[in-house]
């Protein structure tokens, strides 16, 4: 009797383990969805969609080798389509843009440190790029790298992440203060009479008052004022030493009426 116990119990076992061994084969060729698979990647390494304007815009590939490009940079095939278009137009003006944008390509391409992915995703059912380009940003969980106003303000109506790199070269720019003085040289002339028109390094604009005398000269100026545009930043400033216009002050008072002597 306690044979055939132990020869139940060890079938029992048996059976168990082939059981066992059956489920973690199923396990293992149970296939990954596909959404799952992207999350995945996402979470492995961020990724970036960029627009035409930011390739034509140059500034990119210099913010690439500078290590500022978190992930990696996808570029949908219908934006490379859109920039031979341009380099192929007939205005000289468009085509050296589009030139300059498959110019701007090929460096990141090169750039051991940049991963650069062409993607073959295109929305037919959406014939504007700007929302083709939300439309994918979304799907794919990434943000956009643009310089274009239009597309900033579409994509965050639509909840997308926007990296504008005119947002960014204006939150780097040097901090300057009315009373600092700085040395400037005076290039052109201003729109305003007797202005005269200086940049710094950072292409931050600088009007020196009565500068239109002082053209191609360099020249000590101290910031007066600091005006905040779209563009960026605009510097008012005068020559130092020089005297700051003074409004006249305006009088009201009569001289005094002498009566006649008697």
């Amino acid at each position: 009797m306690l044979e055939i116990i132990l020869v139940v119990l060890s079938l029992t076992v048996a059976v168990l383990a082939i059981a066992v061994l059956t489920l973690i084969k199923q396990n293992k060729k149970t296939p990954v969805p596909a959404a799952a698979k992207k999350v995945a990647k996402t979470a492995e390494k961020s990724q970036i969609l960029v627009d035409t304007s930011a390739i034509i815009d140059g500034r990119i590939a210099d913010i690439a080798k500078s290590g500022f490009v978190p992930g990696k940079l996808l570029v949908p095939r219908f934006v490379l389509a859109e920039l031979q278009n341009i380099a192929d137009s007939e205005d000289s003006m468009r085509r050296s843009r589009g030139r300059r944008g498959l110019e701007m390509l090929n460096i990141i391409r090169e750039n051991p440190a940049v991963e650069l992915d062409i993607i073959e995703e295109d929305p037919e059912d959406i014939k504007e790029v700007d929302h083709k380009l939300v439309r994918i940003a979304r799907d794919y969980g990434t943000d956009i790298l643009t310089t274009d106003y239009n597309l900033n303000r579409v994509a965050t109506i639509e909840q997308v992440k926007v990296l504008n790199i005119n947002e960014l070269a204006n939150a780097i720019k040097a901090v300057v203060i009315p009373g600092e003085e700085m040395r400037v040289k005076v290039v052109q002339k201003g729109k305003e009479k007797n202005q005269g028109l200086a940049y710094l390094e950072d292409g931050t604009m600088i009007v020196v008052e009565k500068g239109d005398k002082l053209l191609g000269k360099e020249v000590s100026v101290e910031v007066t004022r600091i005006f905040q545009t779209v563009a960026g930043k605009m510097i008012f400033a005068v020559e130092k030493g020089s005297k700051r216009p003074v409004r006249a002050k305006s009088t009201n008072h009569r001289k005094p009426v002498q009566k006649p002597k008697r």
